[in-house]
C-alpha cells in the first residue's frame, strides 16, 4: 500500500509539474544545468546557482538581466522560469510586447480585470525584451498596473538590452518611470551580462 501510495503521488506531482511548465509557455526548452559558464560574458556561476535555489521567488524579490543582444537573457530568464516550476511556483514567460498587446486586447473586450488578476497570482513573471521601443501612454498606464499588483507580492524577472539606468527616456512620463523603476528595481538582483554574440 506504501508502494501504490508513493506512485501515485509520484504521478501526480508529475502531471501539476506538467501543467505549470505548459503555462509557462516557455521560449526555449532551457534548464539551469545546462546554462554554458565558460563562455566569457561575465555569467557568476555561484549567482547563478545562488538564485536557482529560488529564495529569490520565497522572499518576493525582482531579478534583472541585462546585456547585448545574443548575449543568452532569454534562455537565462527561460531557465529561472523553468527551475521555478520546478520548484513547485507558478510561473510564466513574456515578451512584453506580447504582454502589452494582451493588455490593450483585453481593456477592449471587457477581460482586463482577469488578466491582470492573473498576472498578480503568478509567483514569477518573466518579462523578455524589455523596452525595445518607447512606450505609449496607454502602455505605461497599463504596465504600472502589472508591476504595482506584483510590487513586494511577488517576482518579477527582467530582460532587458537596456541597462537600468536608461529604462526612463524610453519609457517616457518621468512620474510613471520613476514608479516603475523604483517597484522593480529596488529589491531586484542584478545580472549583467557583457561580450560578443554566442
Amino acid at each position: 500500500i506504501g508502494l501504490l501510495v508513493d506512485r501515485e503521488w509520484e504521478a501526480r506531482e508529475q502531471r501539476k509539474l506538467s501543467t505549470r511548465l505548459r503555462s509557462a509557455k516557455l521560449r526555449y526548452a532551457a534548464s539551469l544545468e545546462d546554462v554554458d559558464f565558460k563562455h566569457p560574458r561575465g555569467l557568476d556561476r555561484q549567482q547563478v546557482l545562488s538564485l536557482g535555489n529560488c529564495g529569490f521567488i520565497q522572499d518576493r524579490h525582482n531579478l534583472v538581466i541585462t546585456g547585448p543582444t545574443g548575449i543568452g537573457k532569454s534562455y537565462l530568464a527561460c531557465a529561472f522560469v523553468e527551475r521555478a516550476c520546478r520548484r513547485g511556483y507558478h510561473a510564466a514567460y513574456l515578451r512584453l510586447p506580447r504582454l502589452l498587446q494582451q493588455l490593450t486586447v483585453a481593456r477592449g473586450d471587457g477581460s482586463y480585470e482577469r488578466l491582470l488578476t492573473r498576472l498578480a497570482r503568478l509567483d514569477l513573471l518573466a518579462i523578455d525584451d524589455w523596452l525595445l521601443a518607447p512606450l505609449r501612454d496607454g502602455e505605461r498606464r497599463d504596465l504600472i498596473e502589472v508591476i504595482e499588483d506584483r510590487s513586494e507580492r511577488a517576482s518579477t524577472l527582467i530582460a532587458s538590452q537596456l541597462p537600468a539606468q536608461d529604462w526612463h527616456a524610453v519609457i517616457g512620463d518621468p512620474n510613471l518611470a520613476d514608479a516603475i523603476c523604483d517597484r522593480l528595481l529596488h529589491n531586484a538582483h542584478r545580472i549583467e551580462l557583457k561580450g560578443p554574440s554566442i
